[in-house]
């Protein structure tokens, strides 16, 4: 990870004021790391305990507002804090949310023997297996490949 990569993923999720610096990347890592925990599992107990200890790092106070004419919605941090805080508060409060809504089964890994992207599931069917359809179309490609190169009759 580049500070400058961080710095267009945040941009790309519209996370204002997203300057980081190379110190920051560290940090950004080390919450990547602690994010992955909630991923893949299948077991709601572990998904559970590491949201919870997302939720801890990240020190949630939520409260409701309606800032710059919006709906009423949830903050988790002020406004005015770093980027890391704010991503952290985001992010654990977003997969806490996923995780009592919808069940850990919509917090998944992609299926592709190269990937290991996470994902969260908003498929209306909940039956998403690949972080992206490039991915689910590179496997079924492969697939096929495999089973056109088997043995001939």
């Amino acid at each position: 990870m580049s500070a400058t990569s961080i710095r267009k993923l945040l941009e790309m999720h519209e996370i204002r004021r997203a300057e980081i610096t190379d110190a920051d990347v560290a940090c950004f890592e080390r919450w990547r790391d602690q994010l992955a925990r909630a991923f893949g599992s299948g077991n709601a107990d572990e998904q559970c305990s590491a949201v919870n200890d997302l939720l801890v790092e990240a020190t949630i106070r939520p409260w409701v507002t309606t800032h710059d004419g919006l709906q009423p919605h949830l903050h988790f941090v002020p406004d005015s804090a770093d980027v890391l805080s704010r991503v952290k508060a985001v992010t654990a409060g977003g997969l806490a949310f996923v995780l009592c809504w919808e069940g850990g089964a919509r917090l998944g890994r992609c299926l592709r023997s190269e990937c290991s992207r996470a994902y969260v599931d908003t498929s209306r069917n909940g039956q998403r297996r690949y972080c992206t359809a490039r991915c689910g179309n590179t496997e079924a490609v492969m697939r096929h490949r495999s089973r056109r190169s088997g043995p001939k009759p």
